[in-house]
């Protein structure tokens, strides 16, 4: 009889209440392997803290840009770029998990006379991502591709620019340093000129 190993997400595949108490377990035992009390008045209730605050932190999971960008507007436009400049956001880092924050140009143009998407609803698709285990580079570019996938604009840019808890806390320990990420499709990839427009834009 051949025994086939179970992986740990088999394992917890539509369990979430016993992944969950796995969690709780397994950040008391590394509490107690540190030599402190998880029974403490001040350490009872972290195990649970922290889940409670990593399944928000995480919550992008849940979410579909989809729906964000599913509800747009017809209005009179000549095709110009749109843009929301300084978008403030929060992820996790997914080699370390811990945080990096930092803020996001998001731009796409929509072809003459095409229907636009709600002034949120940019912002809101960069959650999506945000709200998930992350890389800066790979959610700079997810933006990009949820523009394209569900819009279908001439282009689509994401520019971020973020300070990085695993570089500022832990390792090289350099606080302040800013990692700079950029994304562009379509006419912000192929033509110069436009994307110096974009950028002029979103110095302003």
């Amino acid at each position: 009889m051949t025994m086939t190993a179970t992986t740990t997400a088999e394992l917890y595949a539509g369990n979430p209440a016993v992944a969950r108490a796995a969690y709780v377990d397994g950040v008391r035992a590394w509490l107690a392997g540190r030599g402190l009390d998880p029974d403490s008045p001040a350490l009872v209730d972290t195990p649970a803290r922290i889940l409670r605050a990593l399944e928000e932190m995480t919550a992008g999971y849940d979410e579909d840009p989809a729906v964000h960008l599913a509800r747009t507007f017809p209005v009179t436009h000549d095709g110009g770029p749109i843009i929301v400049t300084g978008v403030p956001f929060t992820s996790l880092c997914e080699h370390h998990m811990l945080v990096f924050t930092g803020h996001a140009d998001i731009a796409y143009q929509p072809r003459p006379g095409d229907p636009v998407a709600g002034l949120s609803k940019l912002p809101r698709v960069l959650d999506v991502y945000a709200r998930r285990l992350q890389t800066q580079e790979q959610l700079t570019q997810q933006v990009t591709t949820a523009l394209d996938t569900h819009l279908s604009p001439a282009g689509a840019a994401c520019i971020i620019r973020s300070e990085h808890g695993c570089l500022a806390t832990r390792g090289a320990r350099k606080p302040g340093s800013v990692m700079v990420t950029a994304s562009y499709t379509g006419v912000f990839r192929d033509d110069p000129a436009a994307r110096d427009e974009l950028h002029r834009l979103m110095a302003r």
